[in-house]
């Protein structure tokens, strides 16, 4: 009879732990949460908004997170999270304001404090010591503002600086884009001259139409122009991004249907990568590297597919475009417009569909990164979505750097 007892109390036990370790995994299938900047409506004053997705750890399927938040404001285009997952911060370009959020553990979002800009702003980005929040905007004028940030808080303006280029001071300049280091030592902006290209209205600048604005950041977050900056950028700069080493900077050319790329000198100077620039599909408008920084994703806006590419670590050369697997094509839902790959497991690659109301989810092959579609994928939005954020869940180690 003990022995029979023994029995079921072992069988009651294996039972119990088969149940806690399925409850476990249960609880960790959600991977990443994603954040999606879009709006309630199709008008142009429609409130903007915030949706959240849970990732799911297998399959980098999404399904409807937390409850929705308003954005703060109209037309979100721009979101940055920092470095701790802690901290959200949305561009909101219809109302000229960049609203911080918290982010509970939870991925629920809690807005907290908000400021005004002096003009429109259209992108944003934060250092990964969470001390300076950068939100370029434009035109009339097109300034660089640094803002302290303390536990995620906005608080003043560090620094802010006009972009304007030396020899034709007058010209109308386009912001588009804006860049940290992941040293913190530098911040890019990409921006065109409207007053060189203008499609459809009169050109009056004899200047070169693209350039990347380049700073290097001092004492208190002033910053300082680059040596021979701004560089030159081809006809229309949409996007930019940099690797996790500090080694390289990529930007998109809208126009040219092209990827420049640059190596990155003295701490901030820029030089162009001398095979490029490199081949992209039609409007291309958005970028992405991966946390270990390999492989290097661009949303073609006017083809609505992903393209990608293996970097080359020694000489930052995007090469062996990885578009294809078997006969998947990367394509997207409509117009995708920004491009994010998740930060737990750098596996997951998501891009918004402006005009699909969407998100298109694709699985990265960690060896060769290549794309292929996740279940079920597009995932509905609200209306035009335009921005893309997303922070890990889960006890797990996060992607690092190559050696």
């Amino acid at each position: 009879m003990k022995f029979n007892k023994l029995s079921q109390l072992v069988l009651v036990s294996m039972i119990g732990l088969s149940v806690a370790a399925l409850l476990t995994s249960c609880a960790y299938q959600t991977i990443d949460y994603v954040f999606v900047a879009d709006s309630t409506g199709s008008g142009s004053g429609s409130a903007g908004q915030i949706q959240t997705y849970d990732a799911d750890s297998q399959s980098g399927a999404l399904r409807s997170g937390q409850p929705t938040v308003p954005s703060g404001g109209i037309n979100p285009v721009s979101m940055a999270a920092t470095a701790d997952y802690s901290n959200l911060y949305v561009v909101n370009e219809g109302s000229n304001n960049v609203v911080h959020f918290a982010i509970g553990g939870s991925g629920v979002l809690t807005q907290k404090d908000i400021v005004t800009t002096s003009a429109t702003p259209v992108s944003v980005a934060v250092n990964t010591a969470g001390t300076y929040l950068y939100v370029v905007s434009g035109p009339n004028p097109s300034v660089l503002t640094a803002y302290s940030i303390s536990d995620g808080t906005i608080g003043s303006v560090a620094a802010r600086v006009q972009l304007t280029l030396p020899s034709y001071a007058n010209d109308t300049i386009v912001p588009t884009g804006v860049n940290v280091l992941a040293n913190n030592g530098a911040v890019y902006v990409t921006a065109y001259d409207q007053s060189a290209y203008n499609p459809g209205g009169t050109t009056t600048s004899a200047a070169n139409p693209g350039w990347v604005f380049g700073y290097t950041v001092g004492t208190g977050g002033a910053l300082a122009l680059s040596s021979n900056s701004p560089y030159k950028a081809g006809v229309k700069p949409s996007a930019l991004v940099s690797d996790p080493t500090n080694r390289f900077v990529y930007v998109t050319d809208f126009a040219s249907n092209e990827l420049i790329g640059y190596t990155i000198q003295s701490g901030s100077e820029l030089d162009f990568l001398i095979n490029g620039p490199f081949k992209t599909g039609n409007e291309p408008n958005a970028i992405a590297i991966d946390p270990r920084g390999i492989y290097l994703y661009v949303t073609n806006g006017l083809d609505s597919s992903v393209t990608g590419w293996v970097i080359n670590l020694a000489t930052g050369t995007p090469s062996a475009a990885v578009n294809v697997t078997g006969s998947q094509t990367n394509s997207t839902d409509t117009t995708p417009v920004a491009v994010i790959v998740d930060p737990a497991l750098g596996r997951y690659v998501y891009t918004a569909n402006f005009e699909g109301n969407s998100v298109s989810g694709f699985r990265l092959n960690p060896t060769t990164g290549a794309l292929q579609t996740t279940q079920n994928t597009p995932y509905p939005s609200g209306a035009a979505p335009a921005a893309l954020a997303a922070v890990p869940h889960g006890n797990h180690s996060l992607q690092t750097v190559s050696p």
